[in-house]
């Protein structure tokens, strides 16, 4: 039996970053404020490409756009 997340054709990163958010978007409000912080990343990557550095961007950012991307996709 494969995995649910590799059945889905996502990464395990990615989904342990939706799990995250689900969790974090059930909790009641007071809770759900503080764990959203907590969920809050700073992180930047670029992707290299021909010896070259591509646009640095914010992996949050990457990850809505890939969900969207994903989410498009497999409609």
């Amino acid at each position: 039996m494969a995995f649910a997340w590799k059945a889905a054709g996502i990464t395990y990163n990615r989904f342990l970053t939706v799990s995250a958010r689900v969790v974090r978007r059930s909790l009641k409000e007071d809770k759900r404020i503080a764990a959203e912080r907590r969920g809050e990343s700073d992180l930047k990557f670029a992707k290299w490409e021909n010896g070259r550095q591509g646009e640095n961007k914010a992996l949050n950012t990457a990850n809505e756009e890939a969900a969207a991307n994903s989410a498009h996709q497999s409609s």
